[in-house]
């Protein structure tokens, strides 16, 4: 009689509905995965703690800014900007044409569609200091392989973020600009570019904005702007004169 009354109870317990196994299964494989990478990275919160006097003296040793350097920054400060606002016109200049070709609802031709597609994948995947490396052996040191460095890489991201704002406007008016006898140029020039102008003027500026960091992080390997200054004074030991290429840096 019990094992009667245990069995039916047993048979009416909750279970859990399929969907909500499936996510507490996934949420316990992305924590397992998450300790796993951590273990693989050898991560080491005692390291740090241990690290941080080390830390603190490199601090200390920032102060107090030797402001007599602020000068001769001011030039490569410029570079910087300079460098950035080029290279940014320049992609975006390239990107808008690639991004119609490749957005799926300009209707253009599958070859050039694809074509377009794969440059853009392919200048996003490889890193500008790849390519700034690659121009400073075809034309030497300087600002000017840097740029080219950052034009050809933004375009890879331009182009994506021009291409997907394309792809998701209103159907609607490209679609009534087609049906009374319009082009395909002309639909893209009266009915898509107006509905994504916003979108790309934001994601130009938010490109210039990494442009500007990117520059200094390609001055490191002799492309010119404040980053080879901020190389040369780490390889001296000049952190005081860090210290102020670290400040004009968060200025500009």
């Amino acid at each position: 009689m019990n094992r009667i009354s245990i069995t039916s109870t047993a048979g009416k317990l909750p279970t859990l509905p399929k969907w909500l196994r499936l996510r507490y299964f996934a949420c316990i494989l992305g924590l397992g995965l998450f300790i796993g990478a951590c273990v693989y990275l050898k991560f080491s919160p005692g390291s740090l703690v241990e690290g941080v006097p080390n830390m603190l003296k490199f601090v200390r040793q920032l102060f107090p800014p030797d402001v007599r350097a602020l000068p001769s920054l001011l030039k490569p400060a410029l570079t910087t900007v300079l460098m950035a606002a080029v290279a940014t016109v320049m992609a975006s200049a390239v990107s808008l044409p690639l991004a119609v070709l490749a957005a799926g609802n300009t209707e253009m031709p599958r070859a050039l569609r694809t074509f377009s597609r794969l440059t853009i994948e392919v200048v996003r995947v490889i890193p500008d200091v790849v390519f700034a490396l690659i121009f400073i052996t075809a034309v030497g040191l300087g600002p000017f392989p840097g740029t080219l460095a950052m034009a050809i890489h933004s375009v890879g991201m331009l182009g994506k973020l021009y291409r997907e704002a394309m792809e998701e406007i209103d159907p609607g008016p490209p679609e009534a600009v087609a049906a009374v006898g319009a082009t395909r140029l002309q639909v893209v020039r009266f009915a898509v570019l107006p509905a994504v102008l916003p979108a790309m003027v934001g994601d130009t500026l938010y490109r210039f904005d990494i442009n500007v960091r990117s520059s200094i992080v390609i001055g490191f390997v002799g492309a010119g702007g404040i980053g080879y200054k901020l190389m040369v004074a780490m390889r001296l030991f000049k952190y005081q004169e860090l210290l102020v290429i670290l400040m004009v840096t968060f200025a500009i």
